[in-house]
């Protein structure tokens, strides 16, 4: 048991970068270039870890503790997903309901931080950013219902540890709404093109990057690995509610969890390789979709009487 719990964090803290580089990679690819190296975002984050942090004179401690409690947030949020069929290090009854908040609590403190730094331009992000987490927030939680409701449990651990496994066979049309409403989600939330584009910084398109851009040195370097942690969680739920055979060996499971997540990266580098980015009032669609999705999956559950 302690080293399934080892290897639960191990990989939640050290493979999640990597998941970027894939997605550099497949980008790569599309645009018929070598990209950079697969291991790039972690000597992105070394580089950013040797240098120290530069504070603008009207910040005050809110800006200094975000990244830090951010950081914080979405680690405590990994320790409650399950990784492969290892179960998390923490567990109880309802803690997805403490996922979720967590996430909005990274959130919420990187909101603070971009307004205190006094710029309208991080004030304009700021604003975006909070409009559509309050709209995928309630998304997130329709989903994360449903699935509770069909597996009978609150517990993270319940709910993907074998508790969806008969579902595709008696509603299997309900996870696939679940599973494309999610998907968009998770594409707002991690701020991936086609909602908003990480490597640009032009102000008509910017959403996450522009509240970040006085952040440098160690406190960008925990915003950009919190980034990578939460694609992580994020894709690991996804292709836990896609694929729910186990075969009951850890190290096998864990292997093929791996394929999976790598899988997983290869079609966001795919999407945002053939997609162009939405303008910024088509947004609030894509979401408004989500919703409608989640509501249509919700709906045949409680007509089932589940």
């Amino acid at each position: 048991m302690t080293i399934l719990l080892l290897l639960h964090l191990t990989i939640l803290i050290f493979f999640p970068p990597l998941l970027l580089g894939f997605i550099g990679k497949t980008k790569a690819f599309f645009a018929g270039r070598i990209g950079p190296p697969l291991l790039q975002p972690y000597y992105d984050l070394y580089k950013l870890m040797r240098k120290a942090s530069v504070y603008s004179v009207t910040t005050n401690w809110i800006f200094r503790a975000a990244p830090m409690v951010s950081l914080a947030a979405i680690l405590s949020a990994g320790i409650l997903m399950p990784i492969a069929a290892m179960k998390p290090p923490v567990q109880f009854w309802g803690d997805m309901i403490l996922f979720v908040y967590l996430f909005a609590l990274a959130r919420f403190v990187i909101i603070l931080a971009a307004l205190d730094t006094g710029s309208s331009f991080e004030g304009m992000g700021a604003s975006r950013e909070a409009t559509f987490g309050c709209l995928s927030e309630i998304t997130m939680f329709l989903n994360l219902t449903i699935l509770a409701l069909l597996s009978r449990n609150l517990s993270l651990s319940e709910i993907f540890l074998g508790g969806l496994s008969s579902s595709w066979l008696l509603v299997g049309p309900v996870l696939i709404l679940v599973v494309v409403s999610f998907f968009l989600i998770l594409l707002v939330e991690n701020s991936r093109i086609p909602v908003d584009d990480p490597e640009t910084h032009l102000e008509l398109t910017m959403i996450h990057e522009v509240m970040v851009l006085d952040h440098s040195g160690v406190d960008l370097a925990y915003i950009l690995y919190g980034k990578a942690v939460k694609l992580f969680i994020f894709g690991t739920m996804l292709v836990s509610i896609i694929i729910t055979f186990r075969t009951g060996d850890s190290l096998i499971d864990t292997a093929f969890f791996i394929l999976e997540i790598i899988a997983f990266a290869v079609l966001i580098g795919i999407v945002e390789s053939t997609m162009a980015r939405l303008r910024l009032n088509k947004v609030s669609f894509l979401l408004f979709s989500a919703f409608i999705f989640s509501v249509f999956g919700f709906i045949v559950i409680l007509v089932r009487g589940h």
